[in-house]
């Protein structure tokens, strides 16, 4: 989708992710919010986390202030299980420690329809000692 604002082009994204934080420590939560501002039908929102260079990976301990133990590095939310909200809000954390001064972390967000992904998003921070 893309609108017009003050004569310029700008293109929406249907879903995008946001860390407040771009660099963190080991050991700390990352926290991160994920807008919905896709119009039309979809099934799932699947939220994928990815150490570069590593087999380590995430665990989700929270969404939408809800404790959850999902111990894997994607984690999929259905449709119904999101409701009308366009906002998600997540915590998750690893016990992975760089091997050397710091480790590239990659989050991504996607709107899936039909096994299709319909719009995506990418967020990077690091991982420091």
């Amino acid at each position: 989708m893309v609108r017009i604002i003050n004569d310029t082009l700008k293109e929406i994204k249907g879903v995008s992710i946001f860390l407040p934080e771009k660099e963190i420590p080991v050991g700390q939560d990352v926290h991160g919010t994920i807008s919905i501002n896709y119009p039309g039908r979809f099934d799932s929102i699947v939220i994928n986390s990815q150490i570069e260079n590593s087999n380590d990976s995430f665990k989700f301990t929270s969404l939408n202030e809800k404790r959850i133990n999902h111990p894997y590095g994607r984690l999929s939310v259905l449709k119904d299980d999101i409701g009308m909200t366009r906002t998600l809000k997540f915590i998750a954390n690893t016990t992975h420690t760089p091997p050397h001064g710091y480790s590239n972390v990659k989050f991504r967000v996607a709107i899936i329809q039909e096994h299709k992904e319909i719009s995506h998003d990418v967020s990077y921070i690091k991982i420091f000692k």
